[in-house]
């Protein structure tokens, strides 16, 4: 696993056969096959190890704080995903770029991810709805434009190509959330 953060994280998916994750990791293709069946397996086990460390450090972030106001339940779980996702450049590139156009198995684990995160942002934008904080409407279209800006914002900050803190980019991402769950 190991190896492979480092590469795919670094090099890239691409750029990484299965003799260069098995070299760089002291193991021989055949502890390799036994172990993950393939680079693809791999990717989706990596990916699944960060997507999970984030979904329990919002989760975390957000228990307790049933009772306060939207931005600042927003704010939690922004910064709680974002610190988990981006604190090694590696789990970042895993997680936004490397992930894409793979191949079919690896588009329907990503999608899968997603309509889990869809879930869950509809979830507490419901819970404002409930608190009066927001209209009822549907949620599911916006949560999925979200996603996407939250991905593209936060690899590219980690990369440096956008200038700014995290402060920064966590403000305007509870600006972006809080604007699309309180729109009507």
């Amino acid at each position: 696993m190991a190896a492979g953060l480092e590469l795919f994280g670094t090099e890239g998916y691409a750029a990484s056969s299965i003799e260069k994750l098995c070299s760089t990791a002291g193991v021989s293709t055949r502890n390799f096959y036994e172990e993950f069946g393939s680079r693809e397996a791999l990717l989706m086990r990596l990916h699944d190890r960060v997507i999970e460390r984030a979904m329990d450090a919002v989760v975390q972030a957000l228990a307790g704080a049933e009772d306060r106001p939207l931005r600042e339940r927003v704010e939690r779980g922004m910064r709680a995903y974002i610190t988990t996702t981006a604190e090694d450049p590696r789990w970042a590139r895993l997680s936004y770029v490397e992930l894409v156009g793979i191949s079919d198995a690896v588009e329907r684990h990503r999608l899968d991810w997603r309509a889990r995160w869809v879930e869950f942002l509809d979830a507490e934008s419901r819970r404002a709805v409930a608190r009066g904080e927001a209209a009822d409407r549907d949620f599911q279209l916006g949560a999925v434009a979200l996603i996407g800006g939250v991905n593209e914002l936060v690899y590219h900050w980690s990369t440096g190509a956008v200038a700014g803190s995290l402060d920064d980019v966590i403000d305007e991402l509870v600006r972006l959330t809080t604007a699309l769950v309180t729109a009507s």
